[in-house]
């Protein structure tokens, strides 16, 4: 097998999983496949990018490899360049921090300094 292939063959599972897992397509005729498919097993199989690729590296390993042993050796090597395709192209989902405020007149339950005792108490 030449170089190219492999290299041509690893695009092609990452676009073709790209595209059905996560791009709506022309007139969102993906996002209808994708409500269609529901929630049973290829609903959950659209939903996610690695179990996807698995599948979709299949036919080309089974294309591409010249023998059994190649083919079986490819399929999880194009599944796995898709995967690291993917990683590089997509952002990190960076999860903001969740806003604290503290309200400074409600200490009702803090400890009083000395000063502030003595100061209320001797009014």
């Amino acid at each position: 097998m030449r170089f190219y292939w492999l290299i041509l063959s690893i695009l092609g599972v990452w676009r073709i999983t790209h595209l059905l897992q996560a791009e709506d397509g022309p007139g969102d005729l993906l996002v209808y496949f994708r409500r269609q498919a529901g929630t049973g097993f290829w609903g959950s199989l659209l939903d996610c990018f690695y179990c996807l690729s698995v599948w979709i590296a299949l036919p080309f390993a089974l294309l591409i490899g010249e023998s059994w042993r190649e083919r079986l050796i490819l399929w999880p090597a194009y599944s796995a360049g898709a995967i690291i395709l993917e990683r590089l192209t997509t952002p990190e989902h960076v999860v903001p921090p969740a806003l604290y405020l503290e309200d400074e007149e409600k200490d009702a339950l803090l400890r009083k300094s000395e000063s502030d005792v003595t100061n209320t108490g001797s009014n």
